[in-house]
C-alpha cells in the first residue's frame, strides 16, 4: 500500500496557517499529536505504519512547530488554543470520530478532548504522561527549553541532544542521536542547524506559579478508560511517574499497558513492543 503522505494547511481560528501532514486510508482517522519541542517528523515512523493499515493518518505541526506559523501572542502556547486549532482541523476534514496517538503534550491534549467530547474518540494512545506530571520532569525541560542555539553539523546537533537526554535514552547509538536532531531540528538559511519551533512557546511554561494548582486531568482520562487505550512508560521517565502509572492502571483496568525498557521521556514509538500494541488498538476499535 502507498503510505505517503501530502502536504496540507488549515487555518486557525485565530488566522494563523497551520501545517499537517495527510496519510491517504479508508478506515477510521488516526490524529498523532506531538510532544511541547516537537513536530510532525516524530511519526514520520509510526504513521506509515498505521497507514499501512487501512487508516487514514493525520500528523499536524501545531503552532509554533515545524512548517506551521508562529503565533504574534506567545500567551496562545497553550493546550487550549491548541485543542481550538485541531478541531478546526478536524471540521475542515469532516472527522467526528477518530482514534488519538499523543506524546507527552498530545497525551494532554488528547485527555481534555476526551473531557470536552468523548464520543469523539474511537481510542487512544497515551505516551508518556498522565494525569499527574512528575516536578521532576518539568524541572528539566526549564532547563533548556526556549534556550536557542545552533549548530555548524548533524553531528555537533546530535551530540547536543545526547548531552541533554542521554539518560533518557541510554541504548541510544550515533545513529539514533542523528536521527533524533533530524526530526527535533531543521537546516536554517544561514546553514545553521537549529531547534525547529519558535521559542517564545517557553513564555507561558516559564510563567506558570508553581505553587499554583494544575488542572484535574483525571477527569480527562476517565473518560478514555472504558475505551481501546494504550497507556506507554518510559521505564526511567521524569515525567510519567510508576506511582501515576499504576493509578491509571486501576482507574483503566482494561488499558493495554507498556514499559518500554531503556527509555525515558519518551519512547520512540517505533519499538517493537509498542508497535505490536498499536497493532492490537487499531484492531479493537469500531
Amino acid at each position: 500500500m502507498d503510505t505517503d503522505f501530502s502536504e496540507r494547511s488549515w487555518q486557525s481560528p485565530d488566522g494563523l496557517e497551520l501545517y499537517f501532514r495527510d496519510y491517504a486510508g479508508d478506515k477510521l482517522p488516526v490524529l498523532c499529536l506531538h510532544g511541547l519541542t516537537r513536530n510532525s517528523r516524530d511519526f514520520e515512523g509510526l504513521a506509515p505504519f498505521v497507514a499501512e493499515k487501512g487508516h487514514r493518518v493525520i500528523v499536524p505541526d501545531m503552532r509554533g512547530r515545524g512548517q506551521s506559523a508562529y503565533a504574534d501572542d506567545s500567551a496562545t502556547y497553550a493546550v487550549p488554543t491548541y485543542i481550538a486549532d485541531v478541531m478546526a482541523l478536524l471540521e475542515q476534514e469532516g472527522i467526528d470520530r477518530f482514534v488519538s496517538i499523543g506524546t507527552s503534550m498530545g497525551g494532554l491534549m488528547t485527555m481534555l478532548i476526551a473531557q470536552l467530547a468523548p464520543q469523539r474518540l474511537a481510542g487512544a494512545l497515551i505516551n508518556d504522561i498522565g494525569p499527574v506530571v512528575d516536578p521532576r520532569g518539568i524541572d528539566k525541560i526549564k532547563t533548556y527549553l526556549g534556550k536557542g542555539g545552533s549548530f555548524p553539523t548533524w553531528m555537533h546537533a546530535a551530540r547536543s541532544l545526547e548531552e541533554v537526554h542521554g539518560d533518557s535514552h541510554p541504548g541510544f547509538d550515533t545513529n539514533d542521536w542523528i536521527a533524533m536532531a533530524k526530526r527535533s531540528m531543521t537546516l536554517c538559511n544561514n546553514g545553521r542547524i537549529a531547534f525547529d519551533y519558535d521559542m517564545k512557546i517557553a513564555d507561558p511554561f516559564n510563567e506558570v506559579d508553581d505553587n499554583a494548582v494544575p488542572p484535574d486531568l483525571w477527569p480527562g482520562f476517565e473518560a478514555l478508560a472504558g475505551k481501546p487505550l494504550v497507556l506507554v512508560r518510559g521505564e526511567v521517565s521524569e515525567i510519567l511517574s510508576a506511582d501515576t502509572l499504576a493509578e491509571m492502571q486501576k482507574r483503566a483496568p482494561d488499558a493495554d499497558t507498556v514499559v518500554v525498557p531503556q527509555a525515558g521521556h519518551a519512547p520512540t514509538l517505533d519499538e517493537p513492543e509498542v508497535r505490536s500494541a498499536v497493532e492490537a488498538l487499531l484492531a479493537s476499535v469500531k
